[in-house]
Order: C-alpha cells, then sequence, then structure tokens
C-alpha cells in the first residue's frame, strides 16, 4: 500500500498529458483517458524503483552551488579549447575511477553531473559497481580529475543518499 500515493499522482499526471495531447474534454476521449492511464500505472508499477531517501539538505544545496560553478567555469574552459589556435591540441581520453558510491539515485545524480558538465561524459559503470569510467576532452592529470570527481560530487552524493 506504500506505492498508492505515487500511483495516483501518477495516473494524475497521464491523465492530464493525454488531455493536453487530445485537446479536447470529449466524454469519449475522458473515458478512454482514464482506462488507458490506470492501465499504464497498474502495468508499470512494478518497474519503477524505490524511493529516494535524501538526506541533508544543506549538502544538497552547497553540491548545487557548486555543479553550477564547475559547469559554467567548464563552459569557459571547453571554449577555450575550440576556439584556441590549431596548434594547441587538446588531449581527449577516457579514464577510470574507483568509486564508494553505491546508492541508484547518487549514482543517477553523478552520471547527471559529469554530463551535464561540458567536456566530460559518463562512459560506463564497472558490473560489480566499483569503477566509473568517464571521457574527458582535456585530459592532462588523470589524478586531479579523480580527485576533484571524489571530493566535490561523489562525498556530498554519499552524504545526501546513503
Amino acid at each position: 500500500m506504500k506505492r498508492w500515493p505515487s500511483l495516483t499522482l501518477f495516473t494524475a499526471a497521464l491523465f492530464a498529458l493525454w488531455l493536453l495531447l487530445n485537446d479536447t474534454v470529449a466524454p469519449g476521449q475522458l473515458a478512454l483517458g482514464i482506462i488507458l492511464t490506470i492501465a499504464i500505472a497498474l502495468g508499470t508499477a512494478a518497474m519503477r524503483p524505490l524511493r529516494a531517501r535524501p538526506h541533508h539538505l544543506l549538502v544538497a544545496i552547497r553540491l548545487f552551488f557548486i555543479v553550477l560553478a564547475d559547469i559554467i567555469r567548464s563552459n569557459f574552459a571547453v571554449a577555450g579549447i575550440i576556439l584556441s589556435p590549431p596548434g594547441r591540441a587538446a588531449t581527449p581520453g577516457f579514464m577510470t575511477l574507483p568509486i564508494d558510491l553505491r546508492d541508484p539515485y547518487g549514482l543517477a545524480l553523478l552520471a547527471c553531473i559529469i554530463t551535464a558538465t561540458p567536456g566530460t561524459v559518463w562512459a560506463g559503470l564497472s558490473p560489480d559497481g566499483c569503477l566509473l569510467k568517464i571521457h574527458v576532452l582535456d585530459l592532462k592529470d588523470e589524478d586531479a580529475w579523480i580527485r576533484t570527481i571524489k571530493h566535490r560530487y561523489e562525498r556530498p552524493l554519499m552524504e545526501i543518499f546513503e
């Protein structure tokens, strides 16, 4: 019975989307929308993961501003690489770093942070969840990247989700 509020909200959101997309409140569309949204909500209930239980709101707010500053700084760095003279070449590369974060929501947020930051892309997670592979546009110092990701992103995410 724990899923009932989220199931109701999901069903209501699907029904509202159905009405918006059809641009009508005709009785037939109302009935079809209700039937489809209830069927979809019940059919996908088993696929939805467990709810996240984040902690430490202040850490999350601080992480948001750290990520925002890093995204802005990274935009300027990538622009500098793109607009640099042809003689100065970037050194792209893949790197693997060990991670301690195990919460699936924390890992998902880490993937979003890394991918949203220009110049870096989440490339994969090892099957055991211990190694993260990322692609970096200008990989000069792998140890600096490992320190940055572990201290600026992974540690706060562990405080928030674990």
